[in-house]
């Protein structure tokens, strides 16, 4: 199928009358599309057919639709009966991936609540700044997070539903969840939503020192679910013979989720769109190679999407290819920029995959440009087309476009984007101008409207689909002893896409050693945090007429 076909299909899926029909307001606002959910509790409860059907897996444990929704409305009732959770109000969720994970997402918005994620790689410093700065009034968490925030906890008495935990005895403000959905079921009043109201608060690294959290209602994420349903179609009608293979191999769409679900990808492209379609969902604690080829055999998934540095251990690895996946047809890529080398073994290895990438943001709810299937083949290198309810623009403004294949700043205008980040109007009014999101990203449109991602303007480090700011790294290390100047910046790396590299200067005979320097910031952020390579230096750093680090000279200075 040529472009020119793959661009009437498009539009043929989005014309008047179609399911994925898109309305252009009078009124110069984004476009939407006609048939998208208004609200996430909707988009919940679509789910509900799928009753027996079996929806979850993980390690031992294995759910239904319909125990999975039991597990909903108990733990929703609990919370409002016990708790007193009233709508609009904040819950933080702090755990690794596992069932619990989505049952309180699900029942925090059945109480018409605000949901919170928070990253459960992090230290208990950063998971305390987000409970406070989100103001959440109640927390559900593992036991290993609870660990971390105790004496916080202990102090400040928040409520705190613990999960999985072997304790016998809890403290006061705390409650077993395994307890709750035991619990006799208390009545959840019926809701009304606002779609424009807040539905959900994701904190996402930026340049500050400090995650920002994105607010995004319940619209936007509908609309951005929409969007992925859109893709899907468009992929079944662009890619029929990549179809045909899936649907004549008589496996059930099965999906290997090792994606935190505290990323957009892992929460919008996995959870709520299985749930909603009835696929069923393998989950994993933490990614491991070898753990989720066993998996992908034993529970025949037919569904991967990681970030690069996991498609390239699982590429890599020697039992990729053969009969313990065969039931694998569909590989998506995500979080970072991709090598050559990956998409040319996903093409090789797997002639018949329907692979996938895309584009977007935690800003944007994920929603960008996305490309799939033939295309994919087509054009692999690239994040493809803007999907149909995303505007792109390419250029210093959104109001100046560049021609096409001139590199510039890439701004988003779309439905899905956040409403605002979380008690931060002035970084908000920077990032978003009349509607448009000013993404931080370098890149460019080519001649068949095709996005290719070259950069970045924040100083943002992608580590294997982690961004890590480079000023949390700086500002951390500068409170060290004999430390009196630092810059952070990334690191090119074959496995992780990039690594972090940090220059500190301070004077001779007091300046730490690189293990040291590593120790203090592994004793004060996250462990993917610390610098992968350290450069000590006794002159100071080089800087412009306004006191920026020049960090492209510094960087060739070093020969790095």
């Amino acid at each position: 199928m040529s472009v020119e076909r793959w661009q009437t299909a498009w539009r043929q899926l989005i014309a008047p009358g179609s399911p994925f029909e898109v309305v252009t307001p009078d009124d110069g606002a984004p476009r939407f599309f006609r048939h998208a959910a208004q609200d996430l509790l909707q988009v919940l409860d679509a789910g509900r057919v799928h009753g027996d059907r079996e929806f979850l897996v993980w390690q031992s444990q294995r759910l239904t639709f319909n125990q999975y929704y039991d597990q909903v409305d108990r733990l929703a009732g609990q919370m409002i009966a016990r708790f007193g959770l009233q709508p609009g109000e904040r819950v933080a969720i702090a755990m690794r991936n596992q069932p619990a994970w989505l049952v309180a997402f699900a029942a925090i918005l059945r109480c018409g609540a605000v949901c919170v994620p928070l990253n459960s790689w992090g230290l208990g410093d950063e998971l305390h700044y987000a409970l406070q700065d989100s103001g959440s009034r109640l927390l559900l968490c593992d036991d290993a997070r609870l660990t971390l925030l105790h004496d916080e906890l202990d102090r400040e008495q928040r409520a705190t539903i613990v999960v999985g935990t072997e304790h016998a005895m809890l403290p006061e403000y705390c409650a077993r969840y395994e307890d709750l959905i035991s619990a006799p079921k208390a009545s959840v009043p019926a809701l009304q939503i606002n779609p424009d109201l807040p539905a959900m608060i994701l904190y996402t690294s930026g340049t500050t020192r400090r995650a920002k959290g994105a607010v995004s209602s319940h619209r936007a994420i509908c609309q951005a679910l929409f969007a992925l349903d859109f893709q899907g179609a468009f992929c079944a009608v662009s890619s029929p013979e990549r179809i045909k293979v899936v649907m004549n191999s008589g496996f059930a769409p099965t999906t290997l989720a090792a994606v935190p679900l505290f990323h957009v990808s892992g929460l919008h492209a996995q959870f709520l769109s299985a749930l909603r379609v009835g696929r069923r969902l393998v989950l994993m604690y933490k990614w491991d190679v070898e753990r989720a080829i066993d998996l992908i055999r034993d529970e025949r998934c037919t569904q991967f999407n990681g970030a690069p540095v996991m498609m390239q251990q699982l590429l890599a690895a020697p039992r990729f290819g053969g009969e313990h996946t065969a039931s694998l047809f569909a590989l998506g890529l995500g979080g970072g920029a991709s090598s050559a080398g990956v998409l040319d073994g996903m093409l090789k290895r797997k002639p018949d995959v329907i692979g996938g990438a895309g584009y977007g943001l935690t800003e944007s709810n994920g929603i960008g440009a996305v490309i799939g299937g033939d295309p994919f083949v087509y054009k692999p290198a690239t994040a493809g087309w803007a999907l149909p309810i995303v505007e792109i623009r390419i250029g210093d403004s959104p109001d100046q476009q560049q021609l096409a294949d001139t590199c510039g700043v890439i701004w988003l205008r779309s439905p899905t984007l956040m409403s605002a980040y979380w008690n931060l109007p002035e970084v908000t009014a920077q990032s978003l101008r009349d509607g448009w999101l000013d993404t931080g990203d370098i890149g460019y449109l080519d001649d068949e409207g095709f996005l290719s991602i070259t950069g970045r303007v924040k100083e943002l480090i992608n580590r294997g689909g982690e961004k890590i700011s480079a000023a949390e790294i700086e500002t951390c290390i500068l409170d060290m002893a004999g430390v009196l100047e630092a810059a952070a910046f990334a690191i090119a790396d074959p496995l992780m896409g990039e690594t972090v590299g940090l220059v500190v200067y301070g004077q001779a005979s007091a300046l730490p050693q690189e293990a040291q320097v590593c120790a203090f910031i592994a004793e004060r952020l996250a462990s993917y945090k610390v610098p992968a390579r350290v450069y000590r230096v006794l002159e100071p750093l080089p800087r412009n007429a306004t006191g920026k680090v020049l960090k492209a000279q510094l960087q060739e200075s070093l020969g790095v």
